[in-house]
């Protein structure tokens, strides 16, 4: 194996990601004014995207409930504490620091280090996808989760990350069997150190294969659970995404589609409406 690219500004980059679970744009997005370091808690309430043309601005999260405040582990509070603040960034563009740092940036060392460490060449988004299968198999409820990783709905979250609970579940119940079955001769009692080992999640994502523009995209996130994606220009001309979630591909193209479809309708009306102001 190669040795690692050591690099503190990124190792804190994904020190955060893989501890607190945010999307790419809104780590790129924080500002040291969101930090409450007595309380050891951040505020999400932006996130940095792309104009036509490559240029970055300050957009909102990707819904009213990404908007959202975390306590952070005390090691991810420390090492921010720990950082110099050279702009009002927390992770600046290191050739003009009153600018933050661009998710493509993020997106290219993430690839840069797995390559040098051998590892699969997975997302970025897996990252996001590991802090919470990890939560969850540490005893996280999915309500809490849903809530720290900004989704719209428990559904979603449960839908995503459901492969987990259902192995936290049947372990629950092979310790119960154990701690009670009346055949002590075959049945291997659980020790308190065991109970207290926490469940090993596996999540093993699949990349989507290539689409033509404006067809979404579809990735497969496990066995049983595929997402699809839309994200087109709203009228305004912001990005805007949206998710759809099945059992098999071929609903989920089903869902995707309907989504689609929906989506180009509301974009539609929204830019009629604003033809009579453009030309008064």
């Amino acid at each position: 194996m190669k040795a690692i690219e050591s690099d503190e500004e990124w190792d804190n980059f994904f020190l955060l990601e893989l501890t607190t679970g945010p999307r790419r744009g809104e780590i790129c997005g924080f500002k040291w004014d969101d930090f409450d370091e007595v309380n050891n808690k951040f505020k999400i309430n932006r996130s940095i995207s792309y104009r036509k043309g490559g240029e970055l601005y300050e957009d909102k999260p990707k819904t009213e409930e990404s908007e959202r405040t975390l306590t952070l582990p005390e090691m991810t509070a420390k090492m921010l504490k720990r950082r110099k603040r050279i702009s009002q960034w927390i992770f600046s563009n290191p050739l003009n620091p009153d600018k933050p740092v661009s998710p493509a940036a993020a997106y290219r060392r993430a690839k840069r280090l797995l390559k040098q460490a051998g590892l699969p060449n997975v997302s970025f988004h897996d990252l996001r996808h590991t802090f919470a299968t990890v939560a969850v198999a540490n005893g996280m409820d999915i309500k809490t989760l849903s809530t720290i990783i900004g989704h719209v709905s428990r559904k979603t979250t449960m839908d995503i990350y459901l492969h987990t609970t259902e192995e936290m579940k049947q372990q629950a119940a092979a310790k119960i069997n154990a701690r009670f079955s009346k055949n002590a001769s075959t049945t291997k009692e659980v020790t308190p150190k065991e109970q207290e080992k926490p469940a090993q999640a596996k999540f093993e994502p699949t990349k989507g294969k290539y689409r033509k523009p404006g067809t979404g995209c579809i990735t497969k996130i496990n066995d049983h659970l595929y997402e699809g994606r839309y994200s087109p220009k709203g009228a305004d001309g912001k990005r805007i995404s949206k998710n759809v979630y099945a059992q098999t591909e071929t609903e989920c193209e089903q869902k995707l589609a309907e989504l689609i479809r929906k989506m180009k309708a509301e974009i539609a009306a929204e830019k009629a409406k604003m033809k009579p102001q453009n030309n008064a």
